[in-house]
């Protein structure tokens, strides 16, 4: 017996409400139709169908065969669906967010990189720090640095970060250097409000530590808040891609890093659906690898020409 084929039968008697209106759908005769359900039901070793001359109905048996049946066609149709998707070239628009700095430095060269592999994509990529949501606003796929509560947007991991807190040389001599988080009350500091809380730092340990501290520059914009510190005007707390240039060129000294909390997640998302247009897969497909290689060393700076990500 042909199991699944006999299942499709099976279904479509349930939704045509008759065998001989299952054979017309199914393109097939009405003996052929008898004969599958009985053979299933003789598998099964159940009854799934009460059958008078006049009407069908679902036996307890059969109602749960049935709502079983159409999750594993379902499942099918969609796997089916997704091999077609993955086959077939992208086109048209893409709508992409990200945070400023990790779109510019890690995103943004995926991005180029995939509109030259696929020349008939057009991509609009909004840069924001700013949490957007991705469903209200009309959005194909974000990154996202944080834990991701919305259940109703699928993940996939690329990479992680953490928050670290720095200062230049030239501070650090004239300031000395904080040896504890709570040493960090009595220096300068610098916050970026795309980071959330500016007079409150948040570390690890057990419990967490949080410390006040009082900036003398809070800003919108963590480029402003890193120039500063480079500059010498205080400590700043930012995420580690966010300074691993300056730490690299040894600009910036990373502080205080057995107190760091946990590593946040980046994460790629989009909205939940059982078939995802072709657009989606495919930048999902090409940016998951680059940007997981581009994050695999995140002390690394980046760069743009990296052979990761060249299509």
């Amino acid at each position: 017996m042909d199991k699944l084929l006999a299942m499709t039968t099976f279904v479509r008697i349930v939704e045509r409400g008759s065998l001989t209106a299952a054979a017309a759908a199914l393109g097939t005769s009405l003996p052929s139709v008898v004969r599958r359900l009985a053979e299933l039901e003789a598998a099964l070793g159940a009854r799934l169908l009460n059958r008078t001359t006049r009407s069908l109905s679902l036996t307890d048996e059969g109602r749960e065969y049935h709502e079983r049946s159409l999750r594993v066609l379902a499942d099918i149709d969609d796997a089916e669906s997704a091999i077609a998707a993955r086959r077939a070239e992208p086109r048209g628009r893409l709508r992409i967010t990200a945070p400023v700095m990790f779109g510019r430095l890690r995103v943004a060269p995926v991005v180029a990189a995939f509109l030259g592999a696929h020349p008939e994509v057009q991509i609009e990529l909004l840069l924001t720090d700013r949490v957007v949501d991705v469903v209200e606003e009309g959005l194909d796929v974000g990154v996202r640095i944080a834990q991701l509560p919305d259940s109703s947007l699928v993940a996939i991991a690329v990479g992680h970060t953490r928050r670290i807190v720095c200062a230049s040389p030239v501070y650090l001599k004239r300031a000395g250097t904080p040896k504890l988080p709570r040493h960090l009350a009595s220096h300068a500091c610098i916050a970026s409000s795309t980071l959330g809380e500016t007079h409150v730092w948040s570390f690890g340990g057990s419990p967490p530590q949080r410390v006040a501290v009082r900036p003398l520059l809070i800003t919108n914009q963590m480029d402003a808040a890193i120039d500063a510190c480079r500059g010498g005007l205080g400590c700043v707390q930012a995420l580690r891609y966010q300074v691993q240039e300056s730490l690299h060129d040894r600009t910036l000294v990373r502080l205080l890093a057995r107190f760091e909390a946990g590593p946040l997640p980046i994460q790629l998302v989009y909205p939940h659906a059982r078939l995802l247009s072709a657009n989606v897969r495919a930048f999902a497909d090409f940016a998951v690898p680059r940007l997981r290689a581009s994050l695999q060393h995140p002390d690394a700076p980046a760069s743009p020409a990296r052979a990761c990500l060249r299509p």
